[in-house]
């Protein structure tokens, strides 16, 4: 084993004997199998894709594998043995789809032959064909910041695909990209795909925010319930908002309230669930608070996505949890996918929900968010005035992830420090470090403008362009913003790469710079993008506010 993907790798090196997350060594080889098969499907769907055949459902298959490897995701062997199996059928069939079709395949790795079919054999494997297979520290370093970066990518493009919204070109360079990796390629080519992880970032949330707001609406400025009602509740957690309807679809009438946690709060800004009497607001916080908060909250909680942290089999909710979609984990029932043109069938959360007491609550009040881009524009010339009129010195982009290391308090002093003029716009669950202090507004425009979920840190770049074009600017960084960012999984890496193929320079990065980059290639990050390392609170705050 040896896995560097998250912000909590070990020593910031890696870890090689059990994940910080808590994942063991025989689930962390088989995911590395996975990857090395979908490495192989790749290959042959790139062929295809160059030879003008469809690739849609290949593509789909290896965005939604390559999700199942994210952080916090999936902990299920059976789940990735499975993927395994399924990943080297359709390699083969899509090998002999382009061979019979007159392609020329010449010399080809071994991720595009090697074959079994056995879960020994698979262990075995999997013990070569993990990250440290690529000896050259800074070809690793290239290679594995590419794959990370679109594991982030095919988050995206799986929850776009559920509502229906799908691009070839997207999955034509996830193929691309995983290719890539089994081939020689320069540094410099390595960097121009990882650019172009980039580039497909901007437009695969860009395709994700087209498929929630034709499906639920735009967001909009929201105040959201963070206390209780005394009925029996469901928790729903994680980004799929298809989930999420069909659930309150499913509830409504049957008594049982529904609350969102983590990064599901922002299904609260959408008018399309906003019609649920029965959908109360959020409960608790960011994802790595879930051993407590599941335990109070008494109900069924519905993991649909990532974060679902290891669910020991004496906690007092594993008899009421469930996963769904991509997520996993071995003893925990498992909702399964809906049949095309059904729904899924939420009926046993449903009943357990009934027989289950109210939430504990654990706070009161509300908090706002709903500031997308549709919004955020919607009032630009109050903001464009506020800025004109110095009102507003600063916006301050402090998206992307949480997590339970103590370094990320930083992120709370940063917001209690920032003067009273600066603006923090936000996107991720790294909002729960600072969403629920009382910041104030300016003129009416609050202080922390939460666009939504990590896929939504698309509309503070929508933001920010429109303001580069308000103001007349040519350059991006010309604009009075700072971006703050914190990171823990794979999707916070590619909207690093989106900010960066956008043009954006001077991000600071926490609370580490990722175990993944060599020396050598975070001296390219520094020299061509200037992203630096987060520092003291006070001497980040001045330099921010000074457009340091």
């Amino acid at each position: 084993m040896f896995c560097f993907q998250c912000q909590e790798a070990a020593e910031n090196t890696g870890c090689t004997a059990v994940g910080m997350c808590g994942k063991v060594e025989e689930t962390a080889n088989l995911q590395d199998l996975l990857i090395f098969a979908l490495k192989g499907l790749s290959l042959y769907g790139k062929k295809a894709h160059e030879m003008g055949m469809p690739i849609n459902e290949d593509g789909l298959f290896v965005a939604q594998s390559l999700f199942a490897t994210i952080t916090n995701g999936n902990w299920d062997d059976d789940r990735f043995a499975a993927s395994i199996r399924e990943a080297l059928r359709r390699r083969e069939a899509l090998k002999k789809k382009v061979s019979d079709a007159g392609a020329v395949l010449g010399h080809l790795p071994e991720a595009a032959t090697w074959f079994a079919d056995d879960m020994a054999a698979f262990h075995e494997k999997a013990k070569s064909v993990g990250v440290l297979a690529t000896e050259n520290e800074d070809v690793r370093s290239l290679r594995e910041l590419l794959v990370i970066g679109v594991k982030g990518v095919c988050a995206y493009a799986d929850h776009a695909a559920i509502l229906g919204k799908e691009k070839p070109e997207i999955y034509a360079f996830i193929m691309e990209a995983l290719a890539a990796t089994t081939e020689n390629k320069s540094a410099d080519e390595l960097v121009g795909l990882v650019l172009k992880a980039g580039e497909t970032a901007v437009n695969t949330m860009a395709l994700l925010d087209e498929a929630n707001t034709s499906a639920y609406g735009h967001p909009e400025i929201t105040e959201v319930n963070i206390g209780v009602r005394n009925n029996p509740g469901i928790l729903i957690s994680g980004h799929d908002l298809k989930d999420m309807e069909e659930l309150l679809k499913q509830t409504a009438g049957t008594g049982v309230d529904v609350y969102t946690h983590s990064e599901m709060l922002p299904a609260n800004y959408y008018p399309a669930f906003k019609k649920y009497p029965h959908f109360v607001g959020n409960y608790g916080g960011s994802w790595w608070r879930q051993n407590k908060e599941f335990a109070s909250f008494n109900g069924p909680i519905l993991m649909t996505t990532n974060c679902i942290t290891p669910v020991k089999k004496d906690s007092p909710y594993f008899h009421r949890i469930f996963t769904t979609g991509v997520s996993g984990h071995p003893g925990v029932r498992h909702i399964p996918d809906r049949a095309p043109g059904g729904s899924k069938d939420f009926s046993e959360i449903i009943a357990l929900a009934k027989i289950c007491p109210p939430p504990t609550e654990i706070e009161t009040g509300k908090i706002v968010g709903g500031f997308a881009h549709h919004q955020v524009l919607a009032l630009a010339d109050k903001v464009v005035a506020a800025v004109k009129s110095g009102a507003i010195k600063r916006f301050v982009v402090m998206a992307g992830c949480d997590g339970r290391h103590k370094s990320r308090q930083y992120y709370t002093d940063v917001a209690e420090h920032l003067p009273k003029d600066a603006v923090i716009l936000t996107a991720g669950c790294a909002k729960y470090r600072y969403n629920k202090l009382n910041l104030g507004d300016i003129g009416g425009i609050p202080r922390v403008l939460d666009a939504g979920q990590c896929n939504d840190s698309y509309s503070l770049a929508v933001i920010a362009l429109k303001l580069k074009e308000v103001f007349g600017l040519k350059d991006i960084n010309e604009l009075p913003i700072s971006f703050d960012i914190a990171w823990y999984e794979q999707k916070a890496v590619a909207v690093l790469l989106a900010l960066l193929y956008l043009g954006v320079k001077g991000i600071r990065l926490g609370p580490t710079l990722p175990a993944f980059l060599s020396p050598n290639v975070a001296k390219v990050l520094v020299e061509n993008f200037n992203i630096k390392p987060i520092g003291a609170v006070d001497g980040d705050v001045a330099a921010m506010m000074a457009g340091k």
